[in-house]
């Protein structure tokens, strides 16, 4: 037997018996507690939806999915840490548009590949942000709005919860869109950003429907349109921004799940069956719509293809509003 022929059939024995071990990790799988690691507090959407989804998956697959909390740095922290752990399916990060999509380009310096580093499991839901204005503001629509800041350039502010968050890069994207000169006034939160805006020291705010439908309702903010692609089930009645005008504006917060890259096929497969199964259950439905999360369920290639789609639109607004975090 030649060299050549040797070195085949021991890499093809390798092969089949990687193959084997794969296959039997995944008829396994999971056989002990799985982390799922959020990159915020506790209580935030984000953890509290990987809980709504652990809890579920628990039921599907009987082993435990314990939350892990890992704040700080954008969520960063947290992806560092699903990157470096073992691809076996027991450590995975419950990523969102800041970790997978804006973050490269914010940043100067990042440790992990946003597209190289993950494999996505599955797209689980978006919630929508709502454009809305203090009651005082003289603009009952999306056009008036644009209108009014067209007519006076630079006086019209938008509250956010920090350089480079959600609220602060849909106001960016609106900027661009509208071709309007309003300005951006960062907050440590998005509580007292929220507060400023009811009590009229800013204008106007991107916010999470969650989080202002309660204001909505009380007449503190007035809501003038929602910038998903769909409507969002919390305010069916409230146009898109894309259906006032600015076509295919999308500034949407979503959370996927994704693992580090080297897990088993097999494994991937396995949890995306399961969450696709915890989506289907009425009661966790529920629990989300509750939480103003907008149900997708997707498939690993899907998720991927959004993830691709969303670097580099994310990429040019960061650019245009100079954002960056050292």
């Amino acid at each position: 037997m030649t060299l050549r022929a040797t070195i085949t059939r021991v890499a093809a024995s390798l092969a089949a018996a990687i193959l084997l071990t794969c296959a039997a990790l995944a008829a396994e799988y999971p056989t002990r507690p799985v982390s799922i690691v959020v990159a915020f507090t506790p209580g935030g959407p984000s953890d509290v939806l990987a809980r709504i989804i652990g809890k579920r998956l628990n039921e599907i697959l009987h082993q435990p999915f314990i939350v892990e909390n890992r704040p700080g740095a954008g969520g960063n922290i947290a992806a560092e840490q699903v990157v470096n752990a073992t691809p076996d399916g027991y450590t995975l990060l419950m990523g969102n548009n800041s970790i997978l999509a804006t973050n490269a380009a914010l940043y100067k310096k990042l440790n992990y590949n946003p597209e190289k580093d993950f494999i996505p499991i599955s797209l689980i839901g978006s919630q929508a942000n709502i454009l809305v204005v203090n009651p005082s503001v003289p603009a009952n629509s999306l056009a008036e709005l644009i209108a009014l800041a067209k007519a006076s350039p630079g006086t019209l502010n938008f509250a956010s919860s920090g350089h480079g968050a959600a609220a602060h890069l849909a106001g960016e994207l609106f900027r661009t869109e509208a071709k309007i000169n309003i300005v951006h006034v960062a907050y440590k939160g998005a509580a007292p950003a929220l507060q400023d805006v009811i009590a009229g020291h800013v204008q106007m705010m991107f916010a999470t429907a969650a989080s202002v439908i309660g204001l909505i309702k009380q007449g503190k903010v007035r809501a003038l349109a929602v910038t998903t692609p769909k409507r969002t089930a919390l305010l069916p009645d409230l146009p898109t921004m894309d259906e006032l005008g600015l076509k295919g504006f999308d500034a949407t917060t979503w959370h996927g799940l994704v693992a580090p890259t080297g897990m088993p096929r097999p494994v991937i497969d396995t949890l995306h069956f399961a969450i696709m199964e915890a989506l289907k259950d009425p009661a966790t439905q529920k629990l989300l719509t509750d939480l103003g999360v907008d149900i997708i369920g997707s498939t690993p290639k899907e998720f991927e293809a959004y993830i691709h789609s969303e670097i580099p639109k994310w990429t040019a607004v960061v650019k245009a509003s100079g954002a960056h975090i050292d």
